[in-house]
């Protein structure tokens, strides 16, 4: 690393593309933090049904996303189907986002900083980052991944379903009105269709170093 006290990578694009994968491969290799920012909603709804509290009280649940331990989520039990569900719920919550964009910046501040994936990352949380990288793939191709990641655990899927599940969260998160998905003008287009992890780690490296030499 250099003599910054943090340094910031904003990782951005659809479900499936790969750059979860590919943020914490990123985080590891220059010993930065991690976060994904999607397990942040996620551990606001399990909060919420923890304590027994309502999905329908913006002010409740904002007060909740305020209290998070981000340094603490754990993927395994934030992975949950049904906590996917109740956070979907939330997240289009404007008190919810806003606690939870402040939360994820105090985290991107820490030194010496960090890799924060997600939808928003570049053109919201870190609009400053030095680095950004928007993944994205194929809904086909983002599909067959998540079908062969769920029979490589065994478990059983519907690559049909899967597929339409994929374009259909495409289309909510591109065209919902607060913080939509998208590339921030000034992020670097990293498509996995055709390529592995470590091809897109090598060229974000590439990308990462050059900034990092500025």
């Amino acid at each position: 690393m250099n003599t910054q006290t943090h340094f910031v990578i904003a990782v951005d694009g659809p479900a499936a593309a790969g750059k979860g994968t590919l943020s914490r491969k990123l985080a590891h290799h220059y010993g930065l933090g991690h976060l994904d920012t999607g397990l942040t909603y996620r551990a606001t709804a399990k909060a919420l049904v923890d304590r027994g509290l309502p999905f329908d009280d913006e002010a409740v649940a904002a007060a909740v996303a305020a209290e998070l331990d981000l340094g603490h989520l754990d993927r395994s039990v934030l992975s949950a189907h049904e906590i996917g569900e109740a956070a979907s719920r939330i997240a289009v919550m404007p008190g919810v986002r806003r606690a939870l964009v402040e939360a994820q910046r105090r985290f991107a501040l820490t030194p010496p900083g960090a890799v924060l994936d997600g939808r928003d990352i570049g053109t919201v949380v870190c609009p400053d980052a030095p680095v950004k990288l928007y993944v994205t793939a194929s809904p086909e191709s983002r599909a067959r991944r998540r079908y062969d990641e769920i029979i490589a655990g065994g478990g059983t899927a519907d690559l049909g379903a899967i597929l339409a599940d994929i374009e259909k969260r495409d289309q909510r998160d591109s065209s919902r009105a607060d913080s939509p998905l998208r590339p921030a003008a000034d992020a670097h287009l990293l498509d996995t269709t055709e390529m592995g992890i470590e091809a897109a780690f090598e060229a974000a490296r590439v990308l990462v170093d050059a900034a990092l030499e500025r």
